[in-house]
This record gives C-alpha cells, structure tokens and sequence, in this order.
C-alpha cells in the first residue's frame, strides 16, 4: 500500500489522551496517536516504556484510566469477540515445551478457536485457512512436525502462522526477533514485510531492532512511558530526539538506506 493510499485511509486505531497502567504508577501517560489501514508501524523505546502495554490496549486487555481508546470504532472496553478475532497477535516469546505432543498443525488451528466460538468443532474452511496460513510463512512442509522439535525461528514463524490463521485486519507482534540469531531475524523480518505487502495488514511492530525494520516501516513511534515521537523513521533517528530517551551515548550513521543507530542494547 503506498503512501498517498496510507494517509488516506481511516485510522483503525485512535488513542486519545489515554492514560494506562496496572499499578498505581501507570506505564503510559496520556497518549494520543492514530493508527491507519494499511500502515506498516514501528514500536521503540526502552524496558519500562509502556511498549507491551500499547499492544495490550489495543487487544482491549487492559482499559484506560483516563480517556480512551477505539478500535474499529469500538470503545477498547466494548470490544467485543468478533472483533477481536479480527487482530491477531505474536507475543514476545511462547515458552514451548519439546515434550508437549502438540503438531505444528494444530498450534496453527488453534487461531481459528476465537472465529469460531465456544462448542464448535473447525470445518473445512478452517483446515484450509490454516493451510494458508503455514504456506504464507514457508512452513508447509513442517505442518505434521512436533512443534518442541523445531528450530527458535522456525517456532515463530508457526506462532505467525497462529495468528494469520485468524484472518487478521490487524497484526501485532511483540519483538518477534528476540533470542534468534541474526540471519533467522531478517528472515522474520522479510516474512513480515512480505505479509504486509501481499494480505494488505495493518502492522504494529514493537522492536529493538531500529536499524533492521526502518527502510520497511511507514512511520516509527518513541515511547518512554509517554509518547516522545511520532513520524517518519528519517524523522525520529536522529540524535536530539533519541537522546531524550537513551542518553547521549547515541551515535548516528548515515547509509544509503537511511541512519543507522549505534547505542547500548536496552531491551530485555
């Protein structure tokens, strides 16, 4: 989706000086943001910023203190099931058991259990989605394999799948190169860029990996508890705003392709 078409489209996702949190010290402050059909968005900050929250809200998990969020028009409190079959989401790591006798097959039809509702066995339209969906993330020829046996980046691609298999508007991923070697993440990265491009998703990308996804992604948002920028990657990487956020210890390179960002490993 180009970006004339982007800009165009309704925001699918509307914050509005929303203010979330758990505990009595809330993880985000008043945050307004828009989020639109077809955007490709890049979610960075350090530990504690409030980035798995931002993700939270969106899948009506966690309701805001103050303000509001909507998706799909829907107050985020109202959400109701059929709505959020309709966002699908990779969390940071499934914890995965190489004893637990489970294909990566049925991982895979485990999507269609919020499309389907309570007491309904899958059908055939549901095989068929989750046979897509193991043929969009190239995984096709593991579909009979015990998930425990298979590689870390091969266990992501199946828990895309996952979520793809909800035929998803929306798709959230929380930091899904984490713990994998650097090969296997740009090929994840590939994956992503490559479900965006073909199924027309919206994509939230929560990432430590700034240098890898920014010739991808249409804009880049900086949280740090609040909302410390928001634009285009060319925009936010640069020295006076990452500073703000990670100190002066920020070095910015420029390459053919865009900045490249030199500075401590704060994720986790």
């Amino acid at each position: 989706m180009n970006l004339q078409t982007v800009q165009a489209a309704p925001p699918l996702i509307h914050f509005n000086h929303a203010t979330l949190g758990y505990t009595r010290d809330p993880a985000l402050i008043d945050l307004s943001l828009e989020i639109r059909e077809g955007e490709f968005i890049g979610i960075i900050g350090p530990n504690g910023s409030g980035k798995t929250t931002f993700l939270r809200a969106i899948l009506g998990l966690i309701l805001p203190r103050s303000g509001s969020v909507q998706i799909f028009d829907c107050d985020c409190a109202k959400l109701q099931c059929h709505h959020r079959s309709r966002i699908g989401y990779v969390p940071q790591k499934d914890s995965v058991d190489p004893h637990f006798p489970i294909t990566v097959y049925e991982t895979v039809l485990m999507g269609r259990y919020s499309s389907l509702g309570l007491f309904k066995r899958p059908g055939a339209r549901d095989r068929e989605i989750v046979m897509n969906a193991l043929e969009n993330v190239s995984m096709m020829p593991f579909k009979d394999r015990p998930l425990g046996n298979l590689s870390g980046g091969e266990q992501r691609r199946v828990f895309i799948a996952r979520a793809l298999a909800q035929n998803p508007q929306i798709l959230l991923l929380d930091e899904p190169t984490t713990g994998i070697d650097s090969p296997t993440s740009h090929s994840i990265i590939e994956l992503i860029r490559k479900l965006h491009r073909e199924l027309k998703l919206t994509i939230i990308f929560v990432t430590h990996e700034i240098n890898t996804i920014s010739p991808y992604i249409d804009r880049l948002v900086l949280l740090n508890k609040r909302l410390v920028a928001c634009g285009k990657p060319g925009e936010i990487l640069v020295k006076e705003i990452l500073a703000q956020v990670y100190g002066k210890e920020v070095m910015i390179l420029e390459r053919e392709r865009g900045a490249y960002v030199i500075m401590e490993d704060h994720h986790g």
